[in-house]
């Protein structure tokens, strides 16, 4: 197996977890926060959805799905273009509201294929390729790659666990 392939392996991962975190939930349930300043399911898929969507387009020099394909304007959050959710405030999480789930996953799926479409074309090479020399020592799209695969699927987690404290209280 090549390491593509496993990259590919663990990105379909996120994409089952994050349908199975949202399936059926109806818009109270999504924005539930099981404390004050606790992060809600709509908040976790959504940020998860745009530090992928971030961090694949720059690593591969794509345009972001969420700028692209017009879902900024459709989710209407009054955030800012480029925003990701990093570092937000209590107040923030709140800001990030949806009618549904299935614009959660409308919007998840069309990041996926876009990341698909980019690790397909990986030659073993091209994981050593630095992306970002912000850092030391830099980082290169191996672990540009890993680093944003652990991100959702911590986050995707997080979904998880809220909506079976939901569905326990």
């Amino acid at each position: 197996m090549h390491a593509k392939d496993i990259l590919i392996e663990g990105f379909s991962r996120i994409r089952e977890e994050v349908h199975a975190a949202v399936e059926g939930l109806g818009p109270d349930a999504l924005h539930a926060r099981p404390g004050p300043d606790a992060n809600s399911i709509a908040w976790l898929v959504w940020h998860l959805t745009r530090v992928q969507d971030d961090h694949v387009a720059d690593a591969f020099g794509l345009d972001q799905i969420w700028l692209g394909q017009g879902f900024e304007k459709t989710f209407d959050l009054g955030l800012p273009g480029r925003d990701i959710g990093y570092g937000h405030t209590s107040a923030q999480v709140a800001e990030v509201r949806v009618a549904s789930g299935d614009l959660l996953t409308r919007y998840y799926d069309a990041v996926h294929e876009q990341t698909l479409g980019a690790l397909g074309a990986l030659a073993a090479e091209d994981l050593e390729r630095v992306v970002d020399e912000r850092w030391d020592p830099p980082v290169t799209l191996g672990v540009r790659l890993v680093s944003v695969l652990s991100d959702d699927l911590q986050h995707v987690g997080q979904a998880a666990y809220v909506r079976g404290l939901l569905q326990s209280a």
